[in-house]
Parts: structure tokens; C-alpha cells; sequence
């Protein structure tokens, strides 16, 4: 039987398009399974949504509906799951704070309230007060972190440092409650609240020794006051930075020895965590660079360690004392005032007449320190702008009897220190 070219044509079409079908077929339902069984997660997600094939393959563009899985997959990289992880892990345990005070309640009024006395006066012209009495008002708000199940809680010092505020503590699940400010660090811009409650999320704390710049970092808070445990995600941008930051109630202050990150900090962050992709602590977010993007700083969380631990202890944060002002020892510092050392801390007054170069009846008094003499070394250690001297203190306890080696006149001397605890105002 003879079969016409037409008919062969027709018949290998037939053909290829059911191997083709059937291939196809089998195929897709292997890629399927393998990325159900490589991303369960995923799978689990779509399956949820309901979404076919078709549709992810519209949401994909061209391609199968293997390809769509493998799209999706391809963007969920290690550091996206360790971010969602750590975030995870961290929220129930962050918090808002938010601060109110009695403040004088004013009403204002005029004689000339009628819009007619504008063209004379202006709108803004200045008109009488009558004062009616005080009232609650909101005079902050900031962020903090649980540290224990019994409701301690860090935050910063130009959060909480009010003792006649009263804070509200408002919990990631909408719950509220009345805090307590426990403590202030004299030196350092932390605080403790406590609220009175039990059973409660808790952050794990890191370890802010070995952080490395370019290490992934989360900073999460109460963004502008307004945007409840807001996460963004950077990195640090370096370590063991030096600056001068202001704060309401606080002034202007010095902070070493900080965390720089590129995480988007924004007012209301102060308070909130610096995490690490583990979802531990690291730092506690503190500042920010006016007038640039991106550049924020926290103080790191080993230093608040010591200030949790003895506020737990002891009530109160107790910090070392020395009692000297002061200023390391630079290239230029060394050629400007001639000096024999090219390290150390300088002993010098400050811009006033009330600020003395050495406090009186401070353990540097007690000890014999003078205006001018210059701390070389602490217990073998030297001070430099590596390891100031303000740092090289904080790591003693009161009471702990340091050896110091000190140049003065020219001649080196070994002379002890006996710390004493510094006294909050």
C-alpha cells in the first residue's frame, strides 16, 4: 500500500507531538518534585496561594513552570533566609517606649481675635498666655529590648533618663505597659526600665569583641516614633569609632569606641538592637550622622553587659573612677605644646576655670596625678588612641588598685591608683 508523502508528513507530526506531550509531562513532574523536595518551604507557599503553573508562569515571564520554581528559588539566597531568621528571633523581645511628663498646659487668646486685625498685626503676632494648670504630654519616644524574662529592659540614655517622665512600654503584639526607669550610665549613653511583668520574650546577647567590618548587621526600632519594630539591614562599616553626639536632655557627649554601620537608623531607632544573622545583639543603636546617608552608630553591646549585670546586682550601674580631664596624645598635640611623648594621655584643664585638670578628692587626686603629667601606660598597657584612656578604665572594677606608669617633667614614674566609684549627678 503505497502512503502519500501528505500522510507521512501528517503521521510524524502526530508523533513527535505525543512523545513531546508525554516527555513533557514527565519532565515537569520531576522538576516539580525535586524543587518541592529542595525548597518544601516554597512549595508550601504556593501551594497555599493556590497558584497553578499558569500562573507562574505569568508572574515569571516566559519559560515553564519549573522555570518559575527555579526563578523564585534563585532569590531566596543564604543572607535573605539568615535575615528573616534573625528577625524572627529578635522582634517579640523589641519594643517602643514611649515618653510622657507633666508639662504646663497654656491657652492663648487675644482681644483681637477678629480677622480684621490681621492686616495690622499679622497672624503671628504675639498675644497673651493664661496658664491652666498641667497636663500629660508626649515628650519622646525611642526603643529597647527585653534582657530578661522579669521585664528588664536597655534602651539609651536620651530616651530614659527622666526620673519624673513616666514611660510606656509597648510590646510588637500591641500589648502596653508602665515602666520604671531603674538607671542611667553616668559615662555612657544606656539606661535601664523594668517593666513588671513575667515570662517574657528575651534577645540573646552577642559577642561585640568579634565583630569584622563587613559583617551583615540588622538594626531594628520604633522608626520616627511612628513605625513599630521597623528592620533595614547593612553592614558594619567599621569599628572603634570616636564621636561627639547630642541628645535631648543629655547635651553633647562623647562616645568611644563605637559600631558604624550602613543599616538605615532613623529618629525613634535610639534604644533598638544592632543584630548579627544569628538574631543576637551586638550593639545598641545610638546615633546617627547629620547631614549623610546612611551612616549610623551603636554602642556595643559588651559595654552594656556590665551595666545590665550590675543593675540586677546592685540597683544602680557602678562605674569606675579616675577623675582626670584629658586629651591623647597626637603627632600634632606632641609638636604644638613640645612634648617628650608621642602616647599617652595629656592631664590638662578644661575651657573653663571651674574645669579642673585634676578633680579634687578624686582617686587621681588621692594618688598624687597633676595638671600636665602624662598617663603612659596602665598595668603594663599603653594608652594611645587605640586604647584611650576612658576605655582602659571601664575595664576595672571599683576598687581594683592600678599600677600607672607616668611621665612628668620629663622623668617616668610608677605611681598606683585605687578606683573609686563614680557618683551620678
Amino acid at each position: 500500500m503505497e502512503i502519500s508523502a501528505k500522510k507521512i508528513l501528517a503521521i510524524t507530526t502526530v508523533v513527535s507531538f505525543l512523545v513531546s506531550s508525554i516527555a513533557g509531562f514527565i519532565f515537569g513532574a520531576a522538576g516539580s518534585a525535586t524543587a518541592v523536595k529542595l525548597f518544601p518551604q516554597l512549595a508550601g507557599q504556593l501551594i497555599d496561594k493556590n497558584e497553578s503553573a499558569d500562573n507562574m508562569k505569568n508572574s515569571a515571564g516566559e519559560g515553564s513552570a519549573k522555570d518559575a520554581s527555579i526563578f523564585l528559588a534563585d532569590n531566596l539566597p543564604k543572607e535573605e533566609l539568615g535575615a528573616v531568621g534573625a528577625i524572627k528571633k529578635a522582634n517579640p523581645a523589641v519594643v517602643s517606649i514611649i515618653v510622657t511628663k507633666d508639662l504646663p498646659k497654656i491657652k492663648r487668646y487675644s482681644p483681637f481675635s477678629d480677622p480684621f486685625f490681621n492686616q495690622f498685626f499679622g497672624q503671628n503676632y504675639n498675644v497673651p498666655e493664661e496658664d491652666q494648670g498641667a497636663q500629660k504630654q508626649e515628650t519622646g519616644r525611642g526603643s529597647g529590648f527585653i534582657v530578661s524574662a522579669d521585664g528588664y529592659i536597655v534602651t539609651n540614655k536620651h530616651v530614659a533618663n527622666d526620673k519624673k517622665a513616666e514611660y510606656t512600654v509597648l510590646m510588637n503584639d500591641g500589648k502596653e505597659y508602665s515602666a520604671k526607669l531603674l538607671a542611667a550610665d553616668p559615662v555612657n549613653d544606656l539606661a535601664i526600665i523594668k517593666i513588671d511583668e513575667k515570662n517574657l520574650p528575651t534577645v540573646s546577647l552577642g559577642d561585640s569583641d568579634k565583630l569584622e567590618v563587613g559583617q551583615i548587621a540588622i538594626a531594628i526600632g520604633n522608626s520616627l516614633g511612628e513605625f513599630r519594630n521597623t528592620a533595614s539591614m547593612g553592614i558594619i562599616s567599621g569599628l572603634g569609632r570616636s564621636i561627639t553626639a547630642s541628645g535631648s536632655g543629655i547635651g553633647a557627649e562623647e562616645l568611644r569606641n563605637i559600631i558604624q554601620t550602613d543599616a538605615a537608623i532613623n529618629p525613634g531607632n535610639s534604644g533598638g538592637p544592632l543584630l548579627n544573622l544569628n538574631g543576637e545583639v551586638v550593639g545598641v543603636n545610638v546615633a546617627i550622622a547629620q547631614g549623610a546617608q546612611n551612616i549610623g552608630f551603636a554602642i556595643p553591646i559588651n559595654d552594656a553587659k556590665k551595666a545590665i549585670n550590675d543593675v540586677k546586682t546592685a540597683g544602680r550601674i557602678i562605674t569606675p573612677w579616675l577623675g582626670v580631664r584629658y586629651a591623647l596624645i597626637t603627632k600634632e598635640l606632641k609638636d604644638k605644646n613640645n612634648l617628650s611623648a608621642d602616647y599617652g594621655a595629656l592631664i590638662l584643664r578644661g575651657n573653663t576655670i571651674n574645669d579642673l585638670a585634676v578633680i579634687p578628692g578624686s582617686p587621681a587626686d588621692k594618688a598624687g596625678l597633676a595638671e600636665n603629667d602624662i598617663i603612659l601606660e596602665i598595668n603594663g598597657v599603653r594608652i594611645n588612641e587605640a586604647n584611650p584612656l576612658a576605655n582602659a578604665i571601664s575595664k576595672y572594677s571599683v576598687g581594683d588598685e592600678l599600677k600607672m606608669k607616668i611621665l612628668r617633667k620629663g622623668i617616668e614614674k610608677e605611681i598606683k591608683v585605687k578606683l573609686e566609684e563614680r557618683k551620678s549627678e
